[in-house]
């Protein structure tokens, strides 16, 4: 049995959403010391909607996928449902990691969670790592 699964591979090889947003609504970037990952998650809001998502991840390959995977899924959404993305849905989408890589995951999910409490304190929003409530003023 292969370590990774082809999407993992996939993702990892033609990352989707790499780059910068010069002028994002919400920046989160979180890092594990004990793996030397980093992820910074870039987030650009218009209406409630996540309307692009970008990443620069400094890691191993289950990183990079997970910083992929995670833009993928909430590109689109409304930022409610881009609150409620876990980690498990970002391996669950990935067909799997091993076990001593699913942090990567939850990076993922830590650096979207900072992403847009950054842009809820920038817009006057009360934030909640469960729940999302109203609009910006």
């Amino acid at each position: 049995m292969a370590l990774y699964s082809e999407k993992v591979m996939d993702h990892f090889r033609n990352p989707r959403n790499v780059g910068i947003i010069e002028d994002a609504d919400g920046i989160g970037e979180v890092g594990n010391a004990k793996c030397g990952d980093i992820m910074k998650i870039y987030l650009k809001i218009e209406n409630e909607i996540i309307v692009d998502a970008k990443f620069e991840t400094f890691g191993c390959a289950s990183a990079i996928a997970s910083s992929s995977m995670a833009t993928e899924l909430i590109k689109g959404k409304p930022v409610s449902e881009a609150l409620a993305l876990t980690n498990q849905a970002v391996v669950w989408a990935l067909d799997g990691l091993p076990a001593p890589k699913i942090h990567c995951s939850v990076l993922a999910e830590e650096a979207i969670k900072k992403a847009l409490q950054d842009y809820c304190e920038k817009n006057g929003v009360e934030y909640s790592h469960n729940s999302y409530e109203g609009q910006p003023s």
